[in-house]
Formats: structure tokens, C-alpha cells, sequence
């Protein structure tokens, strides 16, 4: 018998492209997705999967590499971000069409956050390029999405794992996908951490690292985190609080958590790993939840 599920996906930047192998293996393993809601990349994934194109993006991803991703980004001088983001909206363009919302094969909503009146935007009608546009303006990174008189960025600013928002038939299974989870590591091996050390996957955060790079480490177990690293460490952990909160207050049925402390948020170019690591983290979980309601 099929089981219908609502599935909610969380932000998570290249650590997102999990989201591919978590719905690769649920349809395998006969569950059929009748509305996704998602946060930055997931709302990227969940989109596209809504539009029925996600085996032609989810192969355009995996050809990319570290030059190809580099050249997605059209950098600008601006105030309010380093990246325009139209470059990924043109490709991604060429492969789905800008579809209406109410006109998908799912029930889809994204989620981004109204910074200037401090409130969350749900997306549930209207252009869906749109939306994941907004839904995906890191601070900072994107400049920010202006819509209205609202100015919007990610949504996992405010909302992570957006389980609140997601639209379920009276017996749908609700199915929570979180890339964000913690890392399964003591922090005195933090400094191992590709993403958090030395990493230079892309030259957009360079400005920030030859700045930290300028201040040599401190031995004392306090003082060891340098610039990026703090910032980024903060972000982890205000991210998984707001999930945790999240969840505690709308608990799914089956939850799939994928701590993945060896891919960073602009890792792109290493799909095909991250996108595996979805799928067996979703194996394990869905093996799991079968026995449980087996007993």
C-alpha cells in the first residue's frame, strides 16, 4: 500500500543537495510525495522536484566543478551582498520553467524571511523562480530579494525546517528532512573540519578568510577559533536550535537528520557525495521506521 507523505526540507546551503537522495530513495521505497515545503535549498530541491524536472537538474549538479560553480556566481560591488543571483536563476531557467506556484505537480510553499519587517514569507502562489530566489539570499552572500515593500533573504534566518508550513491530507505521513544536524564530533577536532579550516572552494569568501588567516592561532582551547570559524560555528548552532525548537513543537513522523561535517555550504561541486549520503542516511531511517511500525 502506498503511503502518502507531507515533506518538509531544511536549509542547509550545498549540504542541501542531500535532499536529492532522501526523495530518490522515499519514492524507491514506495512513498508518494503529495506536497513539499523547504527553506533556501530546500526549497531549491523541493521545487524542483514540484516541477517533475529533478532527475535533469539533479544531473546538470553532479557534472558541475569547482571552476563551472565559480562561474554561477556574477559578483557585484554592493552594500547588501556579494552575489546578484541571477546567473543561477538564467541556468536553472533552462532546464524548469517559472511555472506558477498553484500550477505545480505538488502542493510546494519556500519560505524566506522579511528582514525589513521581521517576519517570515511564505511563498504558496505566484512565480516559483521567484520564490526560491528569495528563499535561498544568504545574508550577506545574495543580495537580497525585494519584493513589495518587503526585503527578503533566506529562510533559514527564521525558519529552518518550516514543518508549520507545510500542507498535509488527513492520513499523510509527515516526513522531515534536517542537513543542519549536529556534527558527530568532539570540539577539539573542529580544526579538522574542511569546512571550518582551511577550505577555499570558492574565492566569495576568501575576503573574509585572508582576514582571519592574518591572526595566528592561539593554543589555549578558548581562543583556537578564528574569524570564519566563529561565524560560521554560530551560525550551526542557532540554525539546530531553531529546528530542535521546531520540531519538539511539530514532531514528524519520520525525521531524517543528516549531520554532515565533511561538506561545507558552497561545496557544489561534490553532489554526487552529498547527494548519496542522502540516500543512505534515508535508507537507514526508512528501514528503521518500517520496523517500528512492523512491532
Amino acid at each position: 500500500m502506498t503511503r502518502e507523505i507531507a515533506l518538509v526540507l531544511s536549509s542547509g546551503g550545498a549540504r542541501g543537495l542531500a535532499h536529492i537522495g532522501v526523495i530518490e530513495e522515499l519514492e524507491q521505497a514506495g512513498f508518494k510525495i503529495k506536497s513539499v515545503a523547504g527553506s533556501s535549498m530546500g526549497a531549491l530541491v523541493g521545487g524542483i522536484y514540484a516541477t517533475g524536472k529533478l532527475k535533469e537538474c539533479t544531473e546538470w549538479i553532479c557534472s558541475l566543478d569547482r571552476k563551472s560553480v565559480f562561474s554561477l556566481f556574477d559578483f557585484t560591488i554592493s552594500s547588501t551582498g556579494l552575489v546578484k543571483g541571477q546567473k543561477v536563476l538564467d541556468q536553472m531557467q533552462q532546464i524548469i520553467p517559472d511555472l506558477d506556484i498553484e500550477d505545480l505537480q505538488v502542493n510546494f510553499c519556500a519560505v524566506a524571511t522579511d528582514i525589513k519587517n521581521q517576519e517570515e514569507m511564505v511563498f504558496e502562489k505566484g512565480s516559483l523562480l521567484e520564490a526560491i530566489r528569495a528563499s535561498i539570499s544568504i545574508p550577506g552572500v545574495f543580495i537580497p530579494y525585494k519584493s513589495d515593500r518587503k526585503i527578503l533573504v533566506d529562510g533559514g534566518v527564521i525558519n529552518p525546517l518550516p514543518l508549520n508550513h507545510v500542507k498535509r491530507s488527513k492520513n499523510s505521513l509527515l516526513v522531515a528532512v534536517d542537513v543542519n544536524a549536529p556534527f558527530q564530533s568532539h570540539a577539539s577536532k573542529r580544526k579538522k573540519n574542511p569546512e571550518l579550516q582551511n577550505n577555499h572552494e570558492l574565492k566569495l569568501l576568501e575576503i573574509i578568510r585572508d582576514r582571519s588567516k592574518s591572526h595566528k592561532h592561539q593554543k589555549n582551547e578558548e581562543e583556537q577559533f578564528n574569524y570564519y570559524q566563529l561565524l560560521s560555528l554560530s551560525a550551526q548552532m542557532m540554525l539546530q536550535q531553531i529546528t530542535r525548537l521546531t520540531i519538539n513543537l511539530y514532531p514528524p513522523h519520520l525525521l531524517i537528520q543528516i549531520p554532515m561535517n565533511s561538506f561545507g555550504t558552497f561545496h557544489f561541486y561534490k553532489a554526487k557525495e552529498i547527494i548519496e549520503t542522502g540516500r543512505m542516511a534515508a535508507r537507514k531511517a526508512i528501514a528503521e521506521f518500517s520496523n517500528k511500525q512492523l512491532h
